[in-house]
């Protein structure tokens, strides 16, 4: 029995298959591909501009947040026997102003409200303009009618003349102040986000969140939304700058921050009456509003060109120089 073979049988399909070969681990990638947001990290630190200005504007947070610790003097404190000191006088880095104040750490807290204003109108002016946004391009018809209209009827209304009009009445408390810029800032936010609605809302997956009973509001915040955050971010940035530059405006005519409180636009107020004693009281406050705002529109630009799809990671010439050198080795 042992010599009989199976009929329509061969050698070849009697015997077992080969075991398969074993797979190489170091073989197997196991690496996630690179998220949006890591993407978008990847390309904004190969800016060096972006990375230049998120580095000037950190610095001059931390400073702010550690003034108490950084200077032992008071902001407010005033001594007639110290008034008008030079730059580099004992004590005193960079001089003291009329009533005797230090003005390095007049500066360290005027940051903190000036940075504290612009941070808190722009995060209240995209709050603002994305739920008007969002509602209005989700829903459309004489939803996105009456709310567009409304847009209309702020950017019809001076806003110079708005914000000293309100701040002349109800005061110049640094809480009106940021209500009032936030106010009169949130409608370019809310038509880049009906814009952005309006393209999106016809997506597929829209109508499959639809399909399975997602509701309006899940579909507005969780996906809608989510997908129109990286241009939301490149604005709010760039508004951060302006609201500072309207804090400094409104601080110079006498209708912003008022004493014993400090900001960079009150201290150039002050400064420019002793402008041919002491140019420089004008000079550092000036230059802090123009490298913070600098800063933060580099910061704008490098989110943006992170954002563009057609940008390419920039190489630094260091190494661009040396892969050609490598080449031209390789070539010979």
């Amino acid at each position: 029995m042992s010599d009989l073979k199976v009929a329509g049988s061969s050698p070849e399909t009697l015997t077992p298959n080969p075991p398969a070969p074993a797979l190489d681990k170091a073989s197997v990638s196991t690496k996630k591909p690179p998220g949006p947001w890591r993407m978008l990290w990847k390309k904004f630190s190969h800016n060096p501009y972006a990375m230049t200005g998120l580095g000037v504007l950190l610095f001059f947070v931390v400073m702010a947040a550690l003034a108490p610790l950084i200077t032992k003097y008071d902001p407010a404190k005033i001594d007639l026997m110290f008034a008008n000191l030079p730059a580099g006088s004992p004590d005193h880095l960079l001089g003291t102003d009329e009533l005797g104040r230090d003005i390095f750490t007049r500066l360290l807290f005027s940051a903190r409200i000036s940075l504290l204003i612009g941070f808190s109108v722009a995060l209240a002016s995209v709050v603002i303009g994305s739920i008007i946004g969002a509602i209005s391009g989700f829903f459309g018809g004489w939803v996105d009618t009456v709310f567009m209209r409304i847009v209309d009827v702020m950017n019809s209304v001076p806003t110079l003349f708005l914000n000293i009009l309100v701040l002349a009445i109800f005061g110049s408390k640094m809480e009106y102040m940021i209500m009032i810029l936030a106010l009169t800032s949130w409608m370019s936010i809310a038509r880049l986000v009906r814009g952005n609605f309006l393209q999106l809302r016809e997506m597929q997956y829209v109508e499959a969140a639809r399909a399975i009973g997602v509701s309006n509001s899940g579909i507005i915040f969780r996906h809608l939304l989510r997908n129109s955050a990286f241009p939301i971010i490149v604005n709010a940035t760039l508004m951060v700058g302006a609201a500072i530059l309207s804090e400094s405006a409104l601080s110079y005519l006498g209708l912003g921050i008022q004493a014993p409180d400090t900001s960079w636009g009150l201290m150039l107020s002050n400064a420019q009456e002793f402008m041919l004693i002491d140019k420089w009281q004008a000079v550092y406050p000036g230059l802090c509003i123009l490298i913070v705002v600098l800063a933060v529109n580099f910061i704008g630009d490098g989110i943006r060109d992170a954002l563009d799809p057609k940008q390419s990671l920039s190489k630094s010439r260091r190494r661009i120089e040396k892969w050609r050198k490598n080449y031209s080795k390789s070539g010979n």
